[in-house]
């Protein structure tokens, strides 16, 4: 049998003007150890966030992505045994739906990988258009799948990725409040048209922001100044529209995580992260605040033969 430890980092997608497109992965994140069985089937225990609510058998979608993998390299899939030790928040715009899917798609290529008869391996272009498939944007599992600041599109032959390195002085802080929000409904309040002049904005604004995250963290401020989603989504989060434009009158580059209603500062360096932290916690909405590290691995898996 094989046994396999699999470990995924949360993310944060959109960052701000970035929309659909720039992600971050977080040095925080999913366990997973999974071992093949002779019987078929699926079965899971959960630990942590999720322990008691998501399903335990082949529909988990850590499974079903599994799965999907198998059915579209033409191979059986095994049967499986899962322990999932969840850290990540569900429904909190920390990309706990696309670490869940990249569990599954690394752990197929871990078991395709270290096969016993015609072993085969995936490669990163397979990974992502796997993921993509089953989440339907590149840009919310390319940075779990390889960490760092990754900008995701779709090309004509799929969905590609360029991964970026973080200025080291970057220091991320993710304020994670005591209520979700549906990713849905966060897609819902957008609309299919925007003026002119907004899009012109967020071009210059998301290309400022590159250069901001990996060469000039002093731009920070201004380069994640956004007008085609956090305005729209506000209405249906208040608290979150609230806080961050509070941590943006006092300087911080304060943004929307991902879908919301987390929020998602990038701070020049640990000072300025404390004093954010000091104004979430003066605000209603039960602000827990993890001082994180940019994940510069992304997904991992270990094999171990037993």
């Amino acid at each position: 049998m094989t046994r396999l430890h699999v470990r995924v980092p949360a993310t944060s997608a959109n960052l701000g003007p970035g929309f659909d497109t720039l992600g971050l992965a977080l040095a925080y994140g999913d366990d997973l150890i999974v071992r093949t069985r002779p019987e078929p089937g699926v079965t899971v225990q959960v630990a942590g966030v999720g322990e008691d609510e998501v399903p335990t058998d082949e529909t988990n979608l850590v499974a079903r992505s599994i799965a999907h993998v198998f059915d579209r390299v033409g191979r059986a899939m095994p049967g499986l045994e899962i322990e999932a030790n969840n850290r990540i928040p569900h429904g909190r715009g920390m990309g706990s739906s696309g670490a869940a899917i990249v569990a599954g798609v690394m752990t197929a290529a871990g078991l395709l990988e270290h096969a016993d008869t015609d072993p085969l391996l995936l490669s990163e272009a397979e990974l992502l258009r796997f993921a993509t498939e089953l989440e339907g944007h590149p840009d919310n599992v390319a940075p779990a799948l390889f960490g760092g600041l990754t900008i995701a599109w779709m090309g004509e032959d799929g969905p590609r990725f360029k991964r970026l390195m973080v200025h080291r002085g970057i220091s991320p802080l993710v304020l994670v409040p005591d209520f979700t929000m549906s990713t849905e409904l966060a897609r819902s309040l957008q609309p299919k048209q925007v003026p002119h002049e907004d899009a012109v904005f967020n071009l210059s604004r998301s290309a400022l922001l590159v250069a901001a995250l990996t060469q000039s963290p002093e731009l920070l401020f201004e380069a994640t100044e956004d007008r085609l989603h956090q305005n729209y989504r506000g209405e249906a989060m208040p608290q979150t529209r609230a806080l961050i434009a509070a941590l943006r009158v006092a300087g911080h580059a304060a943004v929307v995580s991902g879908a919301g209603p987390s929020i998602l500062v990038l701070a020049g360096d640990p000072a300025e992260r404390l004093a954010a932290v000091e104004i979430a916690e003066a605000h209603e909405g039960g602000w827990r605040s993890l001082l994180l590290a940019v994940d510069i691995k992304g997904a991992t898996v270990e094999a171990i033969r037993e």
